[in-house]
Parts: C-alpha cells; sequence; structure tokens
C-alpha cells in the first residue's frame, strides 16, 4: 500500500480503501465542517452509523464537495434497536435517505446482541443478515459485513447464511489487537477494520510506542496506524483538525521493521475501551 486510496479487494471483488475516515464524534455538533475539512485532506472512504447521529452531516458535504458521489466509499451500519428481517430493511431505506444517496459501498450490523442479556441472539443475528442479503443481491449495497462480533457470533451467522461476511470493524489497537478474532477474519477472507485505531491517551503515551515514534522520525499515532497498515487491517482513525487528518495519512513512507512489529504485538494490554458484546461495558 503507497496511499490511503490503494484498496484490499473484499471477497466478492469490491475494492476497499485501506484507510477511512471515522466519523463517530467527529466534532460534537459540528460534525458537518469537520466532514468538509476531511473531505479537502483528501478522504474519500467515510465511516458512519445511524447511531453516530452523522449521516446527513457527511450526506450534505458530500453533495456539497461537488465531488462525483462514485469517488467516495460510504460504510454504515444498523444499530440495536434495528436489528431483525424488517427492521433492518427500514433502517438502511432511513439511512440513504439521511446520506442523500441511493446506494451503500457497505453496509454492517453494528453489535451482534441489543444487550449482554439477550438470549435469543442467534436467532436475531440471522434474521438481520439476511435483510442485509437481501439488499446486497437487489444492488443496493455492494459489500455487507459486521461489526463487534467475535469468533462465535460470526460461526453462527457462517453457518447459517448464504452471503459470507466480508469485513469486521472491531476495537483494533497497539495494546488491544484482538488475535483470535482477527486471525479467524483472515483465515475466513473477512476483512478487519480497526474502530479506535489509536486507543487512547495511555496508548499514545505508551514508552514502546513514543520510543518507535523517535525511532522512524513519526508520531505515536503515526506508529499506531502504520502497524495496522501492515497487519492488514484498514484503520478508520478520526481527527478534528486538518494537520491531524493528515498527518494520519502520512505513514506509507515507511515501514516498521520486523522485530518492533514483533514488538508491538507483545505490548501489555492498554487503551481498551471496556466494551465487550457479550457483557456490560466496564467504565
Amino acid at each position: 500500500m503507497n496511499s490511503m486510496k490503494d484498496c484490499y479487494e473484499l471477497a466478492n471483488g469490491v475494492k476497499i480503501p485501506c484507510m477511512g475516515y471515522g466519523t463517530y464524534k467527529a466534532a460534537e455538533g459540528n460534525n458537518e465542517s469537520i466532514i468538509k475539512t476531511a473531505i479537502e485532506a483528501g478522504y474519500r472512504y467515510f465511516d458512519t452509523a445511524s447511531f453516530y447521529d452523522t449521516e446527513e452531516a457527511l450526506g450534505r458535504a458530500i453533495h456539497e464537495s461537488g465531488i462525483p458521489r462514485e469517488e467516495f466509499f460510504l460504510t454504515s451500519k444498523a444499530w440495536k434497536t434495528e436489528m431483525g428481517y424488517e427492521e433492518v430493511k427500514k433502517a438502511f431505506a432511513q439511512t440513504l435517505e439521511k446520506l442523500g444517496t441511493d446506494y451503500l459501498d457497505m453496509y454492517l450490523i453494528h453489535w451482534p446482541l441489543p444487550n449482554p442479556k439477550y438470549k435469543d441472539w442467534k436467532e436475531l443475528d440471522v434474521e438481520t443478515w439476511r435483510g442485509l442479503e437481501e439488499l446486497y443481491k437487489a444492488g443496493k449495497v455492494k459489500a455487507i459485513g459486521v461489526s463487534n462480533f467475535l469468533l462465535h457470533h460470526l460461526e453462527n451467522l457462517i453457518q447459517n447464511c448464504e452471503i459470507m461476511p466480508m469485513a469486521d470493524q472491531i476495537e483494533f489497537h497497539p495494546g488491544f489487537t484482538q488475535e483470535a478474532t482477527v486471525r479467524y477474519c483472515q483465515e475466513k477472507g473477512i476483512y478487519v477494520q480497526a474502530w479506535s485505531p489509536l486507543g487512547r491517551k495511555r496508548v499514545l503515551e505508551h514508552p514502546l510506542l513514543v520510543g518507535l515514534a523517535e525511532k522512524y522520525n513519526k508520531s505515536a499515532a503515526q506508529i499506531c496506524l502504520r502497524y495496522e497498515i501492515q497487519r492488514q487491517v484498514i484503520p478508520l482513525p478520526k481527527a478534528s483538525t486538518k494537520e491531524r487528518m493528515v498527518q494520519n495519512y502520512q505513514v506509507f513512507d515507511f515501514e516498521i521493521e520486523k522485530e518492533d512489529m514483533y514488538r508491538i504485538d507483545s505490548m501489555q494490554p492498554a487503551g481498551w475501551s471496556g466494551e465487550h458484546p457479550d457483557f456490560p461495558r466496564v467504565k
């Protein structure tokens, strides 16, 4: 990969950029302006969700940019309250309306369970996925996948579905790499995307990453993103200033050495959000 516009190829042949821009809490009330700045900075892959409340702002920003829709790769997600065969199709239609487009590049189930105590999640996931398969077959979305699905959630879909998930968006960053899920996905041809690719302050201040930043003359954030790219994980960083937006994709002019990759792989746990689909959030 030589730039953020270089692409991987999903299982169905659809090309997906190797880096995108995450819109979750992009600017806390000033989303449209920040997204316009991201477009000006060169981003064309945008990740949103009904839960983020950024779909309308993203749609307006793209329309006002004057750049053809087909130059963008847009992903959105169905929230926990939008699961079910009919419900997810209705949610998808609302997402298209908010984005002001007649198709999506990718659509994901946001979480495998509405809540940790939900017992019939297997049936619910299969029914929701059946709705996504129908949207895909109708040509309304180019690729379908999931978010925050772990091995047992994925196995349930794969054993009961017609179309394999093409991507799984999970929390992934140095200090929290979810190796079992990543290995499973990569063995199955499911592309892994990273939400929270920079972790949190504790990650960016970790002595290992600070030291590697100095060694490679980059920032700790750039070390995180380069690490993910070398792991063939698609990072979805967010930033609120153009300077940071640009810095986030200036990670294609160097390579982390194998030994340093191993050191990052072996970092002690750090920066976990506290989110786990099967258990209450840890604060």
